[in-house]
């Protein structure tokens, strides 16, 4: 194809038009999602053998075998067998059931997904409480119990009377065994005459087993048929979230009328909001709530997988006649959820909270958490595709200091490389990198440059040479190199399923390698799902290899290994030392331990504003707390209006990062004239002030894996009224924010939560009380942003050119009381940077407490070392009453003075100025 023709193409597919929905198959263009829809919910044809039950220390293993297909097999032992699965029952430490179902017997292994889990799950021994010719009922532990009935075959998961979670009660397991095709000379090893003539009909009647054709591209299918499915019933459940990446609410809909909900990762250019179709990132994990329990289900699958969700009552399904017969009720909600995956085994984590924090625990025990970003990282990132040449970059640069905005990265996107030849310079545009980067880290700033696992099939480029001399491309069904088209033209793709790849790609970010680079400069990765100009779906052909696999197999796995290798590079680098920070846009279950993660390439409209609100709390509960939506939409062009509203957005979502189409006009700041430069040098003001926050709660993300942007209903799981809410979002448990994502919005209408407590508006320090609804005026000035009654939160108000800048400036705490008159509060500080609090254990972590009229500074980490130079400045204290003097006692007892301070009866704030006292030492004012 000549290179005309690829850009011709790479513009039909990511230029200025929106997505064309004919490019990506619905359900029924995907030959095993329709084929598995079509069974009709009832009796499930799965029986348990009881006779084959194995109970150990482990846990419960078990036959399966499906009736129907046993009685279409011949008298072979061997044929009987390869009809058996083998159901296996784990009770895990933390409050978690791990269900695996498998073929006893393949043809050949079924891809079960490695590197995801942190580690193997330790188990708890479960107990045989009873067991008869209808089942089995064991022990998860004190208070569950998991009852598997035999005929037909369900997995029942109690807590005393109630159920909570029941698998297989709709009758839709399907388990679609590896088999040899009917027409093969050896069919006979695995096939008897009546089966042939079964699969000859199914084949003419259900085309796409064994091959499928999507617009001009075939699938080989050289393993047939090969898909599962596997439903979950929720009694008592009406609300399920997760499952992202989704361009959708936050609460998940019900599937009856349309799509199931896919799981496929894919380059979707100016994507459609509010429907189930997939994106660019998949983390099979779905979240139930209702006032009494939390739990998740996390299906460990990495193939093209659809979740269909049905609500009805639970009297109408076979787990709600047993809760008719153990509650009384017939009238109980209940929310059915079905997986169906294209290939591998079932293999499923049921996490029963039950609180919401305990399920992040639980999930987090198992596929690990947010990684520590550098303090850097959750500042402010100026972006375009593509700042034209270094001296752009230095206008660029100069221009935030002119405006007196900070920033802290500038990105280079793939028009700095020489040719799209990834970790190379253009050395007529970029001619001196170094220089450029010194100029930047001059002023403490820092520089990511995009790095994409496509790679130029080009036999004078060193990284192709040496990729293909080692084997690492994927290969194609023939044993090839497999090529598509991407940004270079003709592309290779590297096999990051392969360790020793990643191993390599890893020592390509080695300062000797990747020439031109420094230790300010971190990386991009982007069209990492693979994107594939010339492939079906605009993805790679899955049956492409990657090793013995297909890559079938392992799709939605390949931008999780692509940040994985290049986040270890980046740690190499340094010699383990520096903390890296890596952005991806494709990811899954466990792509939280390696950077960050973006919405994609959404649009400049409202609707695209609001929608990275569910975006990203979705990401959130799923672990992935690092996540941000392109300020001012990437393609098209914001108003004024809309771009001022998006960075007071952007300013309180993790990743804070402006970036633009280069067919866009350009967006600094500061060309919308200056009274909207004034409004978007205030909301990024005030991310750089609560810059200390942020990191606290970055790193409780990674200590805990407790989500950074919670909707509502995770601290206030009671609160019906909270279950449904995705356009405010707390920050932690402390700051409640309600952006303005209306065009002319002249008020916001704003839920405050928790009865009995107080929320203070964080501009005017204005008292509300909880539990209501209220309409906040708002002018292009505002952000609603409210603080709890009871918390206190660092700030450092002095904002400089950079956060680096800002290392040793001092704090100001804000004390919001509670009606109680307490708060409770933490500061932490570390070197923003290295892992040097991990590893040396060198940071600062302390204890903020109010009560009985006096505030406390104590150590949380007495087995810790750091020092700072910082001090509190100022202490703002809210709801007070103005007292009669302010002390300062320090803790050896050596300085008892008094304070100067303000104290506004108005708004009962009492300011306290100039208390002077390290932020790292022991403390107490005094207010008499």
């Amino acid at each position: 194809m000549s290179l005309v023709l690829v850009l011709l193409l790479a513009a039909c597919l990511n230029g200025v038009w929106a997505v064309d929905r004919g490019n990506f198959k619905t359900c029924d263009q995907s030959a095993f999602c329709r084929r598995q829809r079509s069974l009709t919910p009832g009796q499930s044809p799965y029986r348990a053998l009881l006779d084959t039950m194995e109970l150990t220390s482990a846990g419960l293993r078990m036959e399966l075998i499906n009736d129907e297909l046993h009685g279409m097999a011949g008298n072979s032992q061997l044929q009987k067998q390869s009809h058996r699965l083998l159901l296996e029952v784990f009770c895990l430490h933390g409050n978690m059931t791990r269900v695996k179902i498998n073929e006893l017997k393949p043809l050949k292994p079924r891809y079960e997904v490695p590197d995801v889990l942190v580690r193997e799950p330790p188990t708890h021994p479960m107990s045989l409480i009873s067991k008869d010719d209808n089942g089995v009922l064991l022990s998860l532990g004190d208070l569950q119990r998991v009852l598997v009935s035999v005929r037909p075959f369900r997995l029942d998961i109690m807590e005393g009377r109630e159920v909570l979670m029941s698998l297989n009660s709709r009758g839709l397991l399907s388990f679609e065994h590896l088999r040899v095709r009917a027409k093969e000379e050896d069919r006979a090893v695995s096939a008897s005459r009546d089966e042939e003539a079964v699969r000859s009909t199914e084949e003419k009647s259900e085309p796409g087993k064994w091959e499928e054709t999507f617009q001009s591209h075939s699938d080989s299918k050289p393993n047939g048929p090969s898909s599962v499915s596997l439903d979950f019933s929720l009694p008592g459940v009406e609300h399920v979230y997760g499952i992202p990446e989704h361009a959708d609410n936050l609460k998940l809909r019900t599937t009856d009328s349309g799509d199931p909900y896919r799981l496929y990762n894919l380059d979707v250019f100016e994507y459609e909001l509010y429907n189930p179709m997939a994106l660019y990132g998949a983390v099979p994990v779905m979240l139930s709530h209702n006032t009494q329990r939390t739990m998740g289900i996390f299906w460990l699958n990495a193939a093209e997988t659809w979740v269909d969700i049905n609500s009805n009552t639970a009297g109408n399904t076979a787990v709600g006649k047993m809760l008719d017969y153990l509650q009384g009720s017939s009238k109980t909600a209940q929310t059915d959820v079905r997986w169906i995956s294209e290939s591998g085994i079932i293999d499923v984590f049921i996490m029963l909270g039950p609180a919401p924090h305990d399920v992040f625990s639980q999930y987090a025990s198992l596929t690990g958490t947010q990684a520590f970003p550098p303090m850097a990282a959750l500042a402010y990132h100026q972006c375009r595709w593509n700042y034209n040449d270094q001296e752009d970059v230095r206008s660029v640069d100069a221009g935030f200091d002119e405006h007196d905005i900070p920033y802290d990265f500038i990105w280079l996107d793939i028009e700095h490389t020489d040719g799209k030849r990834y970790f190379t310079w253009d050395p007529n545009t970029f001619p001196t990198p170094r220089e450029m980067l010194q100029g930047i880290m001059d002023k403490r700033r820092k520089m990511v440059t995009i790095v994409d696992p496509h790679i130029k099939v080009d036999s004078n480029f060193r990284i192709h040479n040496e990729i293909r001399s080692l084997g690492f491309y994927i290969k194609n069904k023939n044993g090839e190199d497999y090529e598509g088209h991407c940004w270079p033209g003709n592309s290779g793709y590297p096999d990051f399923t392969n360790p020793e790849m990643r191993a390599w790609w890893a020592s390509m970010f080695a300062y000797d390698q990747y020439k031109g680079s420094m230790d300010n400069l971190y990386i991009w990765n982007d069209m990492n799902e693979p994107s594939v100009f010339s492939g079906p779906e605009v993805t790679m052909h899955k049956d492409a290899m990657h090793g013995s696999w297909e890559h079938r197999d392992v799709h939605n796995l390949y931008g999780f290994y692509v940040q994985m290798a290049t986040a270890e590079g980046l740690i190499q680098r340094s010699g383990g030392v520096e903390r890296p920070f890596v952005l991806t846009r494709a990811f899954y279950a466990g792509s939280q331990r390696y950077g960050a993660v973006w919405t994609g390439d959404n649009t400049a409209d409202w609707e695209h504003l609001k929608i990275s609100i569910p975006m990203c709390l979705s990401l959130n509960l799923v672990g992935i707390s690092h996540c941000g939506a392109d300020v001012g939409g990437f393609s098209k062009t914001p108003s004024s209006e809309l771009l001022v509203r998006w960075y007071q957005t952007g300013a309180y979502q993790p990743l804070f990062r402006a970036h633009a189409h280069h067919d866009t006009p350009r967006r600094e700041p500061w060309l919308f004239g200056p009274e909207n430069t004034a409004l978007i040098r205030e909301a990024v003001r005030q991310r750089y002030a609560l810059l200390p926050h942020w990191y606290q709660l970055f790193y409780h993300a990674h200590r805990t894996g407790q989500p950074v942007m919670r909707p509502l209903w995770v601290e206030y799981p009671q609160d019906s009224a909270t279950f449904i809410m995705d356009d405010q979002f707390l920050l932690g448990r402390d700051l409640l924010v309600h952006p303005v994502t209306e065009e002319g919005a002249r008020g916001v209408s704003v839920y405050l939560p928790g009865q009995g407590e107080i929320w203070f508006d964080v501009q005017t320090f204005q008292k509300h009380n909880g539990a209501q609804n209220l309409y906040i005026p708002v002018t292009m000035s505002s952000i609603p942003v409210f603080q709890r009654g009871g918390s206190i939160i660092p700030r450092k108000n002095r904002v400089r050119r950079s956060s680096s800048c800002m290392e040793d400036d001092p704090y100001t705490l804000h004390v919001a009381l509670s009606a109680q008159g307490t708060a409770q509060g933490e500061l932490y500080i570390d070197d923003g940077h290295t892992f040097n609090f991990d590893k040396k254990h060198e940071f600062i972590h302390r204890s903020l407490s109010f009560t009985n009229n006096t505030l406390s500074s104590s150590n949380i980490a007495p087995d810790a070392q750091y020092s700072t130079k910082s001090w509190i400045e100022r202490i703002l204290i809210l709801g007070a009453r103005k007292p009669s003097n302010v002390t300062l006692i320090t803790a050896d007892g050596r300085e008892e003075r008094q304070l100067e301070v303000d104290y506004d009866p108005s708004m009962s704030v009492l300011t306290i100025h100039k208390p002077g006292m390290n932020a790292g030492s022991e403390w107490t004012v005094v207010l008499d």
